[in-house]
């Protein structure tokens, strides 16, 4: 996976992983209008309208929100409050339940608390949080766990004058001494990077703004290699920087000019090669640099070539590769460095039709391999002394890992994180020699939290071209399939991402009143291999909503619910989702939830100078074709909406979000407004100091949940 997808895939997974928990509960009712506690007297705000004609194609279209784009105006400010406030208002009647939900949420969740420390050299490594702080407080100890505590950064400190506060990158130089981080204050995922001298515990001089995803230390302790960002938000040059020196004089490595490639640095985990890649979303290209030698040139390993991708790791005097040329689903090859020519890569595990490889990491003694077989994520581990080969066991059918920081090459412990939707986050230390794994961890659930009471299962449904399309699903033990069980029903499916099935404390405060939470593992996503996302993009998109209609018409059909108590939830490229169903089908859902929805399809693919636009070209298709141009409208939320009922909606945006602006929401929210025909409820809130994760808090966030539970719980007529 390229290092574009693994930033998203990780960023958005965590976002999911902290909104998705809207999980499923069972109610007994069906309310299918505004219950009266919700003050109808109250008019949502009025939206002008300003028609915008566009042409493409022989196709006229009218864009009556066009306005909204633009942010600096005051109007499209004052419209955005506007709704805010009618939002407030509309759930006033709710806010000492949100208080009480945000409080139920909290009491699960142990503040003060302390990640498991990790090893690098003679020091030991970890955050930990304190009770009514916000953010995570950095830290280290020398030889030992019992050693003085050093405080390396305090996020609660650092963020004191701001509403919104995210550090970025953080990286320790090779010798320890210094630290660089980067820091975003409005959540535009635009940093600026610091360095800080650890022995003299203060900040150098310099700052570098404008900064990307990734920053490297080479092996001499001083040089930093560091990406800066473009207009519409891209890495795409590469610069080296001398520590105490002026960013002025910091030398240009490479110029990324293609729009369709972001560039960006890594380094191996042996600490002998600086890794430069650019990558799209299917083509990759690297280049190495000896660590030792940051003054170097960057070598090419292999050209791009469109659609193929390659991924590098470094071991002894070979690379190894995982590429997927002639190899849908990736296989490993190798390649000695002095010689890395296409002629002299040698398969080391060959391409398997029903295995995908994920990923793969590179230790002294080991090689291992992250794989993907039948749904389900497995462990290969290779001796590369005697290249015997095991599988890690994992005790429950369905479960999720992923790996830890694993930053040691020297060793034979493999650290990773493992969950189900009942076992809550537990982090193992494996011995790859002897097997054994270690405990390190397990995320403490405050009261009283019992596994036994709940259940979890893995369901399978036809799509209508014979596809059988997964769902996972978890309950209070106890339920009955009768049709009367709220089911809460989340969907994703885009960019090839895997959406497994992982614990959530905050989803108990749903199960526990009877809800069902499901995931729908459409195509588009990465659950059943790499055919599984490409059925599911740019001229199979539509794959996507028809399988999760299908997913939602089986959970009624086998009684978990009914169309009066089923909830759509997703979020961004998930909202489209979301907006695509309600269209198709909205007598299917009681209610959804979209959250920083990704709805205004077509006019965003038509405007390469927004973030991510030409990049996702090979997402979505490049409108500027026929083809893609009149696929994309047959399906772009915005451009679907019809004068017909709707379910109830909480739409949510953020200001300030890069990846899908605030307008395609508040579009999107105007335009039901003007052409739907029920009297359900329509509800858009805009963030106005966050980006596109949401509020940057540990407790903001959970207020957020609460005020979504709220939504839901309140349709339901669930009071306590």
């Amino acid at each position: 996976m390229s290092l574009i997808k693994r930033y998203y895939v990780l960023l958005i997974s965590i976002f999911l992983l902290i909104i998705i928990c809207i999980s499923g509960c069972r109610f007994h009712t069906r309310v299918s209008h505004i219950p009266s506690k919700y003050n109808q007297n109250l008019s949502p705000p009025v939206v002008e309208i300003i028609p915008k004609a566009d042409s493409l194609h022989g196709d006229v279209r009218l864009d009556n929100y066009y306005w909204l784009r633009n942010r600096l105006s005051s109007k499209v400010i004052d419209y955005l409050k506007a709704e805010n406030k009618y939002t407030e208002a509309m759930m006033k009647h709710t806010e000492e339940f949100q208080e009480k939900l945000y409080r139920e949420l909290l009491g699960r969740i142990k503040e003060t608390d302390l990640s498991v420390p990790y090893r690098l050299d003679n020091y030991y490594y970890y955050s930990r949080t304190k009770e009514g702080k916000q953010y995570p407080i950095y830290c280290r100890k020398k030889e030992s766990l019992d050693a003085q505590e050093e405080i390396l950064l305090d996020q609660n400190e650092l963020s004191i004058g701001h509403s919104y506060f995210e550090i970025g990158l953080y990286e320790i130089s090779p010798d320890h001494k210094f630290l660089v981080y980067s820091v975003d204050t409005t959540g535009s995922e635009i940093y600026t990077l610091y360095i800080k001298d650890l022995n003299k515990d203060e900040l150098c001089t310099e700052q570098i703004p404008n900064t990307g995803y990734t920053v490297e230390w080479a092996n001499d302790n001083k040089t930093i290699f560091y990406t800066i960002l473009d207009d519409t938000k891209r890495p795409y040059k590469l610069y080296r920087h001398i520590i105490e020196t002026h960013p002025d004089e910091d030398k240009l490595i490479y110029h990324e000019k293609d729009n369709a490639f972001f560039l960006y640095i890594v380094i191996s985990k042996n600490r002998k090669y600086l890794l430069m890649e650019m990558g799209s979303h299917t083509t990759s290209e690297f280049y190495y640099l000896q660590a030792d030698n940051p003054t170097g040139d960057f070598e090419l390993i292999h050209p791009r070539k469109h659609e193929v991708e390659y991924y590098v790791e470094s071991y002894r005097d070979i690379f190894f590769i995982i590429t997927n040329e002639m190899a849908n689903n990736f296989k490993l090859m190798e390649t000695p460095v002095a010689n890395h020519s296409k002629e002299n890569w040698k398969c080391v595990i060959p391409h398997r039709d029903s295995i995908k490889i994920d990923g793969f990491e590179v230790f002294k003694n080991h090689l291992v391999v992250y794989e993907r077989e039948n749904g389900l994520q497995k462990i290969r581990i290779m001796n590369l002394n005697t290249n015997e080969i095991h599988y890690v066991d994992f005790p429950e059918p369905v479960y999720t890992y992923w790996k830890e920081r694993n930053p040691n090459f020297n060793t034979n412990i493999l650290r990773f994180n493992y969950t189900s939707f009942i076992t809550p986050r537990s982090v193992f230390d494996y011995n790859m020699d002897n097997r054994i794994r270690e405990l390190k961890k397990q995320y403490e659930v405050l009261g009283g939290y019992d596994p036994s009471n709940y259940q979890s299962e893995r369901i399978f449904t036809k799509a209508k071209d014979g596809t059988m399309i997964p769902i996972s699903l978890v309950y209070k033990k106890g339920i009955v399939k009768d049709g009367c069980n709220p089911l809460i029903l989340f969907g994703y499916g885009a960019y090839g991402s895997s959406y497994d099935p992982y614990f959530s404390s905050i989803r108990l405060s749903l199960l526990d009143r009877g809800f069902i939470y499901g995931i729908s593992h459409v195509r588009g996503g990465g659950e059943m291999g790499r055919y599984w996302y490409e059925q599911g993009k740019l001229l199979c998109k539509m794959n996507t909503f028809t399988d999760f209609i299908t997913c939602a018409e089986h959970l009624v059909a086998e009684n978990y619910t009914s169309h009066n108590n089923l909830v759509v939830f997703g979020g961004s490229a998930g909202g489209l989702l979301v907006g695509a169903v309600v269209n198709m089908r909205p007598d299917l859902f009681k209610a959804a939830i979209a959250d920083v929805p990704f709805v205004d399809v077509l006019n965003t693919m038509l405007d390469p100078s927004l973030p991510l636009t030409v990049l996702e070209y090979e997402e979505w298709g490049n409108p500027n074709d026929k083809e893609y141009y009149n696929y994309i409208k047959s399906y772009s939320p915005y451009d679907n909406v019809e004068h017909k009922e709707y379910p109830n909606l909480l739409i949510t945006a953020s200001l300030n979000d890069t990846r899908v602006m605030y307008w395609e929401a508040a579009k999107w929210t105007a335009k039901l407004r003007s052409l739907k025909t029920d009297k359900n409820i329509l509800l858009l809130k805009t963030e106005m100091g966050a980006g596109h994760l949401g509020a940057s808090g540990r407790y903001d966030y959970l207020k957020d949940i609460a005020f979504e539970y709220a939504f839901i719980f309140d349709l339901f007529g669930i009071k306590e």
